[in-house]
């Protein structure tokens, strides 16, 4: 009974690791992760500390579950909720392949409540990750 129990619980941990984004991160570097219904998304920023009036990107690493398309492309954008308004610049993302985008032209103009928006664009449909960062 044990066995079956390991096997199964050791089954359904690799199937869960099966999508993990990876990044070749040095000493120091964060990364956040995003977790939806069809993708896996890590991402940092550089600079890793974000100031507020200047110019950063957000690189990310990206996966597919099982059963989800391959994605066609990928948006990043930035919104404060409470003030309702976004960035006043868009933001350029380009593939390197392999699951690994980076965005630029980012920048919060001002403090407060930021909400990142990923965007990931497949067979047609896409699906919105959000995740937040409030800086002072």
């Amino acid at each position: 009974m044990r066995s079956i129990l390991f096997t199964l619980l050791l089954g359904g941990a690799m199937a869960a690791g099966a999508c993990t984004p990876e990044f070749a991160t040095g000493k120091g570097t964060r990364v956040h992760t995003i977790d939806s219904k069809k993708y896996v998304l890590a991402y940092r920023t550089q600079p890793e500390k974000i100031i507020i009036g200047q110019h950063f990107a957000v690189e990310l690493a990206l996966c597919a579950k099982e059963n989800a398309a391959t994605p066609d492309s990928v948006r990043v954008d930035a919104h404060m909720p409470e003030h309702r308004h976004g960035m006043n610049y868009k933001t350029a993302v380009t593939s390197s392949g392999a699951g690994k985008y980076r965005a630029e032209g980012l920048m919060f103009h001002m403090p407060g409540r930021w909400e990142y928006i990923f965007e990931v664009r497949a067979s047609g449909a896409t699906e919105r990750m959000t995740t937040s960062v409030v800086l002072q």
